[in-house]
């Protein structure tokens, strides 16, 4: 799963509005749209707000081609 699936597949599992999580995570609706769509280029800041809010865990992983 991508990090757009996830973020609204938790979003839609807590029963929360696109407006009411981008108000509490502080971050555009636009911004929010545009990442649950695919299309967005989030900030790790954006991306950090939002995991938080909905209670999701970031992990960082540098891999060797």
């Amino acid at each position: 799963m991508n990090l757009a699936q996830t973020i609204k597949q938790r979003r839609e599992e807590l029963g929360i509005s696109m407006d009411y999580l981008a108000e509490v995570a502080t971050v555009s609706l636009r911004t929010l749209k545009a990442i649950e769509s695919g299309k967005g280029n989030p900030t790790l800041n954006s991306i950090s707000k939002l995991a938080d809010v909905l209670g999701l865990e970031m992990k960082l992983e540098v891999k060797n081609k």
